[in-house]
């Protein structure tokens, strides 16, 4: 038995919402430090202590990002990436939402971090993605319902 007494660190929690327009996708151009210039889908992290679950923190971060509006109960759960960040920041535990059902106009809401909104076709999809948004984005498009471990540590 030791002495010593370790601390566990929960995972940062992510949302990611994947808005279908038929066969185009929805993508955020980033502008802020991490990953400038490159794509991902609108995301956020869920608020502890708010008592949201992901579903809603998903349909809040769209709202928040993008003017869209969708409810939470027509979200559906594609993809579940554990992302091991390496740098001895918390892992991600990120949820990849879909949506078809969505009211109102995109609209840039985030100008500060969101250099533009664009939709792209799904067999289509910019080069420049940020690595972890693109594996939960590949794994909603090939293995709906599946999970991901992304940059994990091999023993």
């Amino acid at each position: 038995m030791s002495d010593s007494t370790s601390t566990v660190t929960a995972p940062i929690t992510d949302v990611h919402i994947i808005v279908r327009n038929g066969q185009e996708i929805l993508l955020s151009q980033r502008g802020g430090a991490y990953g400038y210039g490159q794509w991902h889908l609108p995301s956020g992290k869920l608020e502890r202590g708010e008592n949201e679950t992901p579903a809603q923190a998903a349909a809040r971060e769209l709202h928040e990002e993008t003017g869209l509006e969708a409810d939470p109960e027509t979200l559906t759960l594609q993809h579940t990436v554990i992302h091991h960040q390496g740098d001895g920041t918390p892992d991600r535990l990120g949820f990849f939402f879909e949506t078809t059902k969505y009211a109102g106009d995109v609209v840039n809401r985030e100008t500060d971090k969101c250099l533009a909104l664009e939709w792209f076709a799904e067999h289509d999809l910019p080069d420049n993605l940020i690595p972890y948004p693109a594996i939960g984005l590949t794994g909603s498009l090939t293995q709906p319902g599946g999970l991901t471990y992304h940059n994990w540590p091999e023993d």
